[in-house]
């Protein structure tokens, strides 16, 4: 019998391993350097924790189980609920802005397609107890900071920011009710993913007239702040929502990350507690999915029970933005390769227990080192060190040691102790 992996999963050999552990890497500097803690949460949680933030209609993408006790639980789809459950729990005693990253291991029961599996991890940042636009800009701007890490450039990606807020007052403008409004948002994200016709369809099907759907589209195709504050009917949320988003977009220039971000009207995001500012990182060709996408989710907390309190972030996974950096070549070379920085050789068979002994040495100080368990001869152990992508072959001798650096080809003879003295390890720094 062949047991094959789980529809929607990824088995992570070496390899791929050495690619997923980057990009974490990456995350959490990048987090950190910004001034975010990281935490994380149970794997599973109660469903009504997904279905009170997100609606009712997450329950199809949730992985039930039932414990013994008989209690239905569900594998976390996201974080963001488990995050708000835990800042609700201490809320009176964390000093705000709470700012905090995680990178968890989430699972959704979608339908797989190219950027889109059932298990995948997500980098998450935060910052909550602040209504301030200046905590909009440090989300976007942490996200960008990870693209230039990682070799990605305006020419690569970009950063289409939206709002929830003049969303909502364009559509009231257009004069649908609120009850119409709601309806209408989650079409209005899905108008750059199908096709003119399809976007009508399901504008008539969600309560909009002709006129209504014109002015809306016309909404969404401006891309100046004050053809926005007309389009959006002169309101006063409207007017508060664009002198938002010129903050937002003079303090991202500010920062050095306004040549990443472009206003775009079309960005809704088509979860319902987003209240402000949204945004998604999109590769610059528009040939994949969202790389990323956040928003200000200042009713998120209320909701689960606690205080109102303003929050914002976004979520980055893997997926996509592995294929993109595939597809950019922005994976070093040291990461697709396996390496170790001393691979050890037995000039003789009476030498192995020397090779066995240096290696110890060595990987107590730090050091990442790997020999041959079977004896072979010399020649075949200096393949396999080139095979491993080792700094240094170390040829050990019954009168001392050769070290020879694979990079260059240059060689010294040195006694074992001086050799031992001398090693240095790369792995911690990797």
């Amino acid at each position: 019998m062949s047991i094959q992996a789980v529809k929607g999963t990824r088995d992570f050999y070496p390899e791929l391993m050495r690619r997923r552990n980057w990009i974490m890497a990456a995350w959490r500097r990048v987090s950190l350097r910004n001034g975010f803690e990281e935490y994380d949460a149970p794997i599973f949680e109660y469903p009504d924790l997904f279905t009170t933030k997100s609606g009712p209609e997450i329950a199809s993408q949730l992985f039930n189980l039932v414990d013994r006790g008989g209690r239905s639980l569900a594998i976390r789809p996201e974080i963001t609920p488990s995050l708000a459950r835990m800042v609700n729990a201490k809320i009176s005693s964390l000093p705000r802005p709470i700012k905090w990253f995680s990178m968890p291991r989430l699972c959704r029961a979608e339908n797989t397609q190219r950027g889109r599996l059932r298990e995948f991890f997500q980098w998450n940042v935060d910052v909550i107890g602040s209504d301030e636009v200046i905590a909009d800009a440090e989300g976007i701007y942490t996200a960008v900071d990870f693209l230039r890490e990682v070799g990605l450039t305006p020419a690569d990606v970009t950063v289409r920011i939206g709002s929830r807020a003049l969303t909502v007052s364009a559509l009231k403008a257009a004069g649908l009710s609120d009850e119409s409004v709601q309806a209408a948002l989650p079409v209005l994200d899905k108008r750059a993913k199908v096709s003119d016709e399809e976007f009508r369809r399901l504008a008539v099907q969600a309560g909009m007239s002709g006129p209504q759907i014109e002015s809306v589209c016309r909404f969404q195709d401006c891309d100046d702040l004050g053809a926005l504050a007309k389009a959006a009917g002169g309101s006063s949320d409207g007017e508060a929502a664009v002198e938002q988003l010129r903050q937002l977009l003079a303090t991202l220039r500010a920062m050095g990350a306004g040549e990443y971000c472009t206003l775009d009207m079309r960005i809704v995001r088509g979860l319902a507690y987003y209240t402000g500012v949204v945004y998604e990182v999109f590769d610059a060709a528009g040939s994949m999915r969202a790389v990323a996408g956040g928003g200000r989710y200042d009713n998120l907390l209320e909701v689960l029970g606690g205080p109102k309190v303003g929050a914002t972030g976004f979520g980055m996974g893997d997926v996509v933005l592995g294929l993109l950096l595939e597809e950019k070549a922005k994976f070093p070379a040291d990461v697709d390769a396996s390496s170790v920085d001393y691979y050890l050789i037995d000039a003789e068979e009476t030498c192995f227990p020397r090779v066995v002994e240096l290696v110890g040495g060595l990987r107590g100080r730090g050091a990442s080192a790997d020999f041959s368990y079977a004896r072979r001869a010399v020649g075949k152990q200096l393949k396999e060190a080139n095979r491993r992508g080792a700094r240094f072959a170390v040829i050990v001798r019954e009168d001392g040691v050769s070290v020879k650096e694979l990079a260059t080809g240059e060689q010294r003879d040195v006694t074992a102790e001086e050799f031992l003295a001398s090693a240095e390890g790369s792995q911690g720094n990797r």
